[in-house]
């Protein structure tokens, strides 16, 4: 006789309530989480790869950018009630308070950048899904194993209708910032 199936119910979370779970220390303060689409995702170890792209990058936005936006390096931005995710780098709009009220929310977004070492799949499809639904228009996951960059852009609730891969010999602006040319050499991790 074979047994029926239990139906299990995956719980969701807010945002609200996910906020209170790390006030109350439900997480290990180096536990590295973050809430995606009402789940609570623990993200994968960080490394020297992606350590090194993370720094470049936001070390380049920040010289670039100077004081007409924000740079935060895995910082949250709360999309929406059920997804806060911690971008590895985030170019915000300046905020005089540096959001020490709130977290940037989907509006407050200029550029959302995940580098991608072991989670490429990860940052090109359920990333990818859920920022393009909070309308972030200009969405780049840097793929340090292949060393190109892969840009999102025109989102929509079903996605990005935009995917554009460049290699590493190329450069690329952000849309907010169409003055500003950085050549993916500059981001991507050296090698020997």
């Amino acid at each position: 006789m074979i047994a029926q199936a239990t139906a299990f119910k995956v719980k969701s979370w807010t945002v609200n309530q996910y906020h209170q779970m790390i006030d109350q220390g439900v997480f290990h303060p180096e536990e590295r989480v973050e809430l995606i689409a009402g789940q609570i995702i623990q993200m994968s170890a960080k490394g020297t790869a992606h350590t090194s792209a993370t720094r470049r990058t936001s070390n380049i936005l920040r010289n670039f950018l100077g004081n007409r936006a924000s740079v935060y390096t895995q910082d949250p931005i709360q999309l929406d009630n059920s997804s806060e995710p911690e971008p590895d780098v985030s170019v915000v709009r300046f905020d005089p308070l540096d959001y020490s009220d709130r977290h940037p929310n989907a509006a407050d977004v200029y550029l959302i950048i995940e580098v991608a070492d072991t989670s490429l799949t990860y940052d090109t499809e359920i990333k990818a899904q859920i920022y393009a639904q909070s309308s972030i228009t200009d969405y780049w996951v840097l793929d340090v194993n292949n060393r190109r960059l892969i840009v999102f852009r025109e989102p929509n609730p079903q996605g990005y209708q935009s995917q554009l891969i460049l290699d590493e010999e190329q450069m690329i602006a952000p849309l907010a910032f169409p003055d500003l040319a950085i050549a993916l050499t500059d981001i991507l991790p050296r090698t020997n």
